[in-house]
């Protein structure tokens, strides 16, 4: 095996763990005997292209290892979509740093950048092993079981449904609904973790809706109005990338990123929580709230799992053992093994599986209606949220 640099970088929006599997990459190539220094790209690709380098090997050692508990993008991240015309500058880039290792932190347009870099790289001769290690709360990359990132940005948010849920029971004389909106574009894994958040029937969430379904307006306030009626108020999860029948955007959202992907939340314009939250007043006259919370399951370490901090690490940890080994082109995955007690091993799938391409939920984990999960999917989210908190109900005994 080739001797030479290591180089990092993250990608694309931020998890909670995404710095543990920095710790992870960075510790572990530190001790390896094929690479020299690691050197980490600030501001992702772009910054690389830049000459925004650091050595990470000139931090203190006890900074790499606070990087298991800190959130954000230590390193800073970009969007940056790789051209054509930018590939001689990176193996400029490449050569002026002898770089041979090279490891992105981020969801499927990062394993297309990876993938496509490595490829070049290749062809133009080149040795470089690229490995990608896998992170989105969104949980939509194809090869794995689930995503570092997301059993933390799942928790947060079944706790915030359950915690919200509470607060809408107790004031359903004032508000009868509330929304809860969770990011996920095209893909419904993390609005659908709200359901961990239910102990029995009547608790929040009563509602979810996913975009693997289409909506239909009639219908979502039928489901709306039948719930209120039953329970006295409504609980409902959507999706930030919710569709009506005809295929155009709940949130009218009409703005593309970079990558061509639909722009939702703040930058699309518009909010699903926003469009359903007036839908339904119009019809119903009443009052209502909702939540948004757009990019905090991203950053909320205080509510990230132990396992999934670990696990992050670990796939950090993989990759840099990978490429010590000679395999490139492929992103390190999570196989689960069981699930009580939870055990995962670890595995590869080829980047050209992972690039660009989003996972939906599998049609087994919605209902029929299309307005909830099944109990296959409670069977594979439970292990991921871990326990929640019980909360007191008074009896109310009349007096």
């Amino acid at each position: 095996m080739i001797k030479g640099n290591a180089l990092v970088g993250q990608s694309g929006g931020p998890t909670s763990v995404i710095n543990s599997s920095l710790c992870g990459v960075v510790q572990r190539a530190l001790k390896s005997a094929q690479i020299g220094r690691v050197l980490g790209m600030s501001f992702g690709i772009e910054g690389f292209m830049k000459d925004e380098v650091v050595d990470l090997g000139k931090e203190d050692p006890a900074t790499i290892e606070g990087l298991r508990r800190t959130p954000g993008s230590a390193l800073g991240s970009a969007r940056h979509k790789v051209k054509e015309e930018d590939f001689p500058r990176i193996l400029e880039q490449f050569k002026k740093y002898d770089i041979r290792y090279f490891f992105l932190t981020g969801g499927n347009d990062t394993m297309d950048t990876i993938h496509r870099v490595e490829k070049y790289m290749r062809e133009h001769g080149w040795e470089l092993y690229g490995v990608g290690v896998p992170k989105t709360v969104d949980n939509d990359l194809f090869g794995t079981d689930h995503t570092p990132g997301f059993p933390s940005a799942a928790r947060f948010t079944a706790l915030t449904v359950l915690e919200a849920g509470r607060l809408a029971c107790d004031m359903q004389r004032v508000d009868r609904y509330v929304i809860y909106q969770s990011i996920g574009r095209e893909a419904g894994w993390l609005t659908a973790s709200s359901a961990a958040a239910r102990r029995k029937e009547g608790d929040a969430p009563h509602l979810i809706y996913c975009p693997e379904r289409k909506l239909n307006r009639e219908k979502f306030l039928a489901d709306v109005k039948k719930t209120i009626e039953k329970w006295g108020f409504a609980s409902i999860a959507v999706s930030e990338g919710l569709l009506w029948e005809d295929g155009t955007p709940v949130s009218s959202a009409q703005t593309k990123d970079k990558f061509g992907n639909l722009e939702f939340g703040a930058m699309g314009g518009g909010s699903v929580a926003l469009t359903l939250h007036k839908l339904i007043h119009a019809e119903t006259g009443y009052r209502g709230e909702f939540q948004i919370t757009e990019s905090l399951p991203m950053s909320a370490i205080d509510r990230a799992t132990p396992e999934d901090l670990e696990e992050a690490y670990a796939c950090g940890v993989k990759a840099v053992e990978l490429a010590e080994a000679g395999t490139s082109g492929v992103m390190v995955t999570l196989e689960r093994v069981s699930n009580a007690p939870y055990r995962v091993q670890y595995g590869t799938t080829p980047l050209s599986n992972v690039a660009v391409h989003a996972k939906p939920m599998d049609a087994k984990y919605l209902n029929a209606d299309g307005n909830d999960v099944t109990p296959e999917f409670l069977e594979y989210i439970r292990p991921l949220v871990g326990p929640l908190p019980e909360f007191s109900v008074l009896k109310k005994i009349h007096a």
